[in-house]
């Protein structure tokens, strides 16, 4: 259980946002400088194809120690098992590698994602980010968003504001989605993917959902969606779709949850949601 929701000030929201970045840019440095030549898989988790790296455990492992130090009795939720009740009413909910996949076979797809929380983040639609950053170690592109305060992708040294596409056409716009591991669901997008596909410009799959909320932040895509999201993939993500001016829904336009999420422009949205709502 959390602590009361807490009221933030702009200036602790903006504290929070400086760290979620600075941790995401540590980890991000970790995982590509430190990553063994002959890396293979430690584990998996829902199935054989789901897996997990000795570096997803190193950088989430670096994220707790850090947030212990700086942020000492927030709570935190990783997808590589920390968890630590709130004392504050903040939570931390962090991907130390979104796109582990990718990660593996060397694709420059993947990211650390790292999100202040209020709100219960155990419970479905009991919580939400506050301040986040994604940041993409390759490209070197740290997207990040605070509540209020828009959101930012930062890269070369410029700082560049985002902001959703304008795209209300379904048949002109550009998707992104994603698999989940089973195979019956897998079995189930695919078609879905299938009756979509004449129905838009195109479909994506890149295959690490922080990043592709943040393409849609960012207007390289019109929109996404996906079943079968944690906390850990979309916490950040949502956030900075949101301060971009977009919308972030799950069914029946509810929080996003596990069962559905759905990111874009609000008219966007509003004509892909009954198509992929099901």
């Amino acid at each position: 259980m959390t602590a009361t929701t807490p009221e933030l000030s702009a200036d602790e929201i903006a504290d929070l946002e400086t760290i979620a970045c600075t941790l995401a840019r540590e980890a991000g440095d970790l995982i590509v400088e430190e990553r063994p030549d002959d890396l293979g898989v430690a584990a998996t988790k829902s199935t054989q194809t789901d897996v997990v790296t000795v570096m997803d455990k190193r950088s989430e492992e670096l994220l707790r120690t850090r947030l212990a130090t700086a942020r000492p009795g927030d709570g935190l939720l990783g997808e590589e098992g920390a968890a630590q009740p709130s004392r504050t009413g903040i939570s931390w909910v962090v991907d130390p590698i979104d796109g582990t996949v990718n990660y593996l076979y060397q694709l420059p797809a993947y990211a650390v994602s790292v999100a202040a929380c209020v709100g219960d983040v155990y419970t479905p639609g009991a919580w939400r980010p506050v301040a986040g950053a994604v940041l993409n170690p390759v490209t070197d592109e740290l997207f990040h968003a605070g509540l209020g305060a828009g959101s930012f992708l930062d890269h070369r040294g410029r700082s560049t504001a985002l902001q959703v596409s304008a795209q209300a056409d379904l048949a002109l716009s550009l998707l992104a989605t994603g698999f989940g591991y089973d195979v019956d669901k897998r079995t189930r997008q695919a078609a879905l993917v299938a009756e979509l596909v004449p129905q838009v410009r195109d479909i994506r799959r890149a295959g690490s959902a922080a990043l592709d909320l943040c393409s849609v932040a960012a207007g390289r895509l019109d929109g996404y969606y996906e079943a079968g999201l944690h906390p850990w993939d979309l916490a950040a993500g949502w956030l900075i779709v949101t301060e971009a001016g977009g919308l972030v829904q799950g069914p029946a336009g509810r929080a996003p949850t596990h069962e559905l999420v759905v990111a874009g422009g609000a008219d966007f949205v509003t004509q892909l949601a009954p198509m992929v709502d099901r």
